[in-house]
């Protein structure tokens, strides 16, 4: 059995997710600038702050497992918003942004934990890069997880079993 070349993704369906990321980023860092670490374990896992980047860190689980398809913004992106766009311009290999999504899994992990451990910015510098990287996704088009999956192919440390698509 051959392996074959994962289906492209439309190239604006990562900056849609990027948006709704970066919404849900920066309502994070906004709160957890505002209100105050909770100096119980309890309290800090029911905070609004965690719960919020508990979300982002479900969005980022079902993407980095289930691939780009099965992320939720995405599935929103294809039944709502991709039919009124009409043909996209480009395709794109979805293994990077994929990756991109894995990295989010990861800071938001980071951030989750810190927080639950009492560590007063560790979700506050979790959620500023989630910011930064949905930010520079959604409104430049750069994404950051996608470029360090790409050197690190070029680098030989990730195989693709299929050559990427141009």
């Amino acid at each position: 059995m051959t392996d074959t070349a994962p289906k492209p993704i439309d190239s604006r369906g990562p900056r849609w997710v990027g948006g709704v990321t970066f919404v849900l980023a920066v309502a994070t860092l906004l709160i957890a600038l505002l209100i105050p670490l909770e100096d119980t374990l309890l309290g800090r896992i029911l905070s609004p702050e965690f719960l919020v980047l508990l979300v982002l860190w479900v969005l980022f689980t079902v993407g980095t497992v289930g691939g780009n398809r099965a992320h939720p913004v995405a599935i929103l992106f294809r039944l709502l918003v991709q039919p009124r766009l009409g043909k996209p311009a480009e395709l794109e290999d979805p293994r990077p942004p994929r990756f991109a999504l894995g990295i989010g899994f990861a800071l938001t992990t980071i951030g989750l934990v810190l927080h639950a451990s009492g560590v007063l910015y560790g979700l506050v510098v979790a959620a500023a890069l989630v910011v930064i990287a949905s930010f520079l996704q959604a409104f430049a088009g750069y994404c950051l997880g996608c470029q360090v999956y790409l050197l690190l192919v070029r680098g030989g440390l990730i195989r693709p079993k299929t050559p990427l698509l141009a």
